[in-house]
């Protein structure tokens, strides 16, 4: 019986030093909240914090399709269920009117909400934690002063255990730690600046990085490239030529890429339209360049020669090209030259021949619309063939782009189509 008690006695202990241990981690760093607000708006502030708002794109998340600005409900797939984006207008019941600026920080910053429950990662705060407190009090200065809308927050759907704050104090005992923006000293100010924005507001990793099976992203893949389970679309590496990398461009054509969404080497689809749109596009010169010195400035992934690729069946490939031929080659060309300024060329187009060929796929099922910018405010475009073509036709057409002009990667197969069709409801 001495022998069970002290069993039991054990077991309570370590998990008493466990829990323990775990509410140490989930508190790492954090201050006592002030009791008043300390935070003097100002109309140089809330424009400050309008223009860093854009460069985080919160309201891309926090915007439902016709619904007021930053009211949230926006439903965030994820591998785990779904996540509801919250309400950020200064609705004292259903907002964030009642909140304070530390408040505000500490979700900003330790990825906690204001009555203290932990907040999930799909609000990108392990990305945010390295935004200045400067910086969060001008972005809570402007949601302060948009329009209230009384929107209810909508639940989260996820599942068990994924739904309980237990199961998220672990994952953030794992794989989160609050920091701190720190300057490299060898470096420029404006690759600092530029490190800031793309690791801070920017949040490019939270894409451009491959996740785990818990979904949680590390720093040494950082920029390798990466599914986005909420979207279904491949964020290309950053950091490898044969991807999206652009070190080897030059820094003006980077620049036009963030802001206009075209540069001479080629242009943003998909997600990173959206990014263009809502973000980028806004980002004042010295910014937009200090990203761009800062993308260009990444270590790059060793680029292994691919392996040699078996051609694909001559059927698959006389199929593609009867498609292509009658759907295709009017805009892209007989040679897949493309017609500068308006059309892509799809030979030697690295977008055409990444080794996941999910992107291409995605374009031909639903099109592809580059993003309206002042820089490019009427932009080309190309329509869905969801309801045009069959998974076979769509499959063969993507293979023979891959495998034509000099391209070359694998096939595509109806698998491949019929997943991508499935992951959007098509």
């Amino acid at each position: 019986m001495k022998r069970i008690l002290w069993t039991i006695s054990s077991v309570l202990a370590a998990l008493g030093i466990a829990a323990a241990l775990l509410i140490s981690l989930n508190l790492r760093g954090e201050e006592p909240l002030p009791a008043t607000e300390t935070l003097q708006s100002t109309p140089a502030l809330v424009q400050r914090g309008e223009y860093l708002a854009r460069v985080g794109n919160c309201m891309a998340c926090h915007t439902t399709p016709g619904g007021a600005p930053f009211a949230g409900g926006r439903g965030i797939e994820t591998p785990f269920g779904v996540v509801h984006s919250s309400n950020l207008t200064p609705d004292r019941a259903r907002g964030i009117g009642s909140w304070t600026s530390a408040e505000f920080w500490r979700a900003m910053h330790h990825g906690r909400g204001k009555d203290g429950r932990l907040l999930y990662p799909a609000f990108p705060y392990p990305n945010y934690t390295q935004v200045t407190r400067e910086d969060s009090d001008a972005i809570f200065a402007y949601l302060q002063s948009v329009p209230a809308a009384a929107d209810a927050n909508r639940a989260h759907a996820l599942r068990f255990p994924y739904n309980t704050q237990a199961a998220l104090a672990v994952w953030r005992a794992l794989f989160f730690t609050p920091g701190t923006p720190a300057a490299e000293p060898t470096q420029t100010a404006e690759y600092n600046r530029g490190a800031y924005l793309v690791n801070g507001l920017g949040h490019c990793t939270a894409c451009h990085t491959p996740r785990n099976a818990l979904g949680a992203t590390s720093d040494a893949k950082a920029f390798t490239g990466g599914l986005i389970p909420v979207q279904n679309w491949y964020a290309p590496a950053l950091n490898a030529a044969h991807e999206a990398g652009v070190k080897e461009w030059r820094t003006d054509d980077v620049v036009a890429l963030l802001k206009t969404g075209v540069a001479p080497q080629g242009s943003v689809l998909g997600p990173m339209a959206e990014v263009v749109f809502r973000s980028t596009q806004y980002l004042s010169d010295a910014d937009a360049r200090a990203m761009a010195v800062y993308l260009q400035a990444l270590p790059q992934q060793d680029h292994k020669a691919p392996a040699s690729v078996a051609p694909p069946p001559a059927s698959a490939m006389a199929r593609g090209g009867k498609v292509y031929e009658q759907q295709c080659a009017q805009c892209h060309g007989d040679r897949g030259q493309g017609e500068p300024g308006a059309f892509p060329a799809l030979a030697g187009n690295r977008a055409v021949t990444l080794a996941d060929p999910t992107n291409l796929v995605r374009v031909v099922l639903q099109g592809g619309y580059l993003p309206a910018t002042a820089g490019n405010p009427r932009p080309h475009g190309m329509p869905p063939f969801q309801q045009t073509l069959s998974d076979e036709e769509v499959a063969a057409v993507t293979t023979f782009v891959r495998n034509s002009w000099g391209n070359q990667a694998p096939g595509v197969g109806t698998i491949e189509v019929y997943r991508a069709r499935e992951r959007r409801g098509m």
